[in-house]
């Protein structure tokens, strides 16, 4: 990879094919367009986040069981609009790199940007089932009475927030937590976005009545994104706190314990991978191609729910063993 394009990433380790050999490349000349025009970071983030909400409209609609090629047409273009969102969301970060404008605003926006997309999205697919449910009436055998249409739709809409807030929510929330804490141990400090709730709430209470009530917000919601992070964690954050207490600050953790955690860390990286965007989409740009996009809730909780446990418990489980081992030492 070009060194120009390395140097606006966090890591390759962390990046998988997909992002690191086409997307990020190309991110980064979208980036380099960007500052052509001195556009900040964060302009780049809320541009990604109409475009991926504005996806709702298409999704919403039928496709090609029911409406033929203009159905398909709309999905694809409500395809073509998340990934669009995406290559922005990604831009962002590998603008703020090169040109040196990163904010702490622009990490809480960068973080929910996928909450803004899927939000409206879902809440637009559970309306596309109360239109159009023929495929799964026919294939369960129910009547397409209005009752039956109003309580499969209120059982859709459950699977839809079960999905969204259980699933998508703490899915992402994990697996860009995770991602940080490789490259706490990989970069250090600096070169890692490693946030804790504690320090979030500092900040939170230093500001004052001049801080623009859209900062306080985000900032209050980013303590909030924190804890629940640090909540599912707690081998890590014992971990962590032994090698505080060992080592003084995080900076002088020696060089071996580093190189202990990321050999075990980076097979579960590559599981965790699997959590972000490439991968959840691929199966809802099916489903709804399909013109099955209630399966799409079902992956979330099930089949997404089990790789979700299963990255962290892996992770909870070294951190334990070397958390152990520094305490013996």
């Amino acid at each position: 990879m070009n060194e120009n394009i390395s140097a606006t990433l966090k890591s390759s380790e962390t990046e998988d094919w997909l992002d690191l050999h086409v997307i990020r490349p190309f991110c980064y000349y979208c980036a380099l367009a960007f500052a052509k025009f001195d556009v900040h970071p964060n302009t780049v983030t809320i541009l990604s986040m109409i475009i991926g909400a504005a996806a709702t409209a298409f999704f919403a609609t039928s496709s090609y069981y029911y409406s033929g090629w203009w159905g398909l047409g709309m999905n694809l273009i409500a395809i073509l609009m998340l990934m669009v969102a995406d290559i922005l969301d990604c831009t962002d970060g590998q603008l703020a790199r090169m040109t040196g404008k990163k904010s702490r605003l622009g990490r809480i926006l960068d973080g929910v940007a996928g909450f803004v997309w899927f939000v409206p999205i879902y809440h637009g697919l559970t309306y596309r089932f109360y239109l159009h449910h023929d495929i799964e009436f026919s294939f369960l055998g129910i009547a397409d009475t209005q009752q039956n249409v109003i309580i499969a739709t209120l059982v859709v809409y459950a699977l839809g927030v079960i999905s969204g807030v259980m699933g998508l929510a703490g899915q992402q929330r994990l697996a860009d937590y995770y991602i940080q804490v490789h490259l706490f141990f990989l970069k250090g400090e600096k070169g890692s976005e490693l946030d804790n709730s504690k320090r979030q709430q500092e900040i939170y209470d230093a500001m004052d009545a001049k801080t623009p009530w859209v900062e306080r917000y985000f900032q209050k919601s980013y303590i909030d994104y924190t804890k629940k992070q640090e909540a599912v964690t707690p081998q890590f954050q014992r971990l962590l706190a032994c090698l505080r207490q060992k080592f003084g600050t995080t900076d002088n953790i020696p060089a071996e314990v580093r190189q202990d955690f990321l050999r075990q860390s980076r097979p579960v990286i590559f599981w965790n991978g699997l959590l972000t965007f490439n991968f959840r989409s691929f199966w809802l740009f099916l489903f709804c191609l399909l013109d099955v996009p209630v399966l799409n809730f079902v992956w979330e909780i099930v089949a997404m729910g089990l790789l979700y446990l299963y990255v962290n418990r892996r992770h909870e489980a070294f951190c334990r063993r070397l958390a152990l081992k520094i305490d013996n030492e």
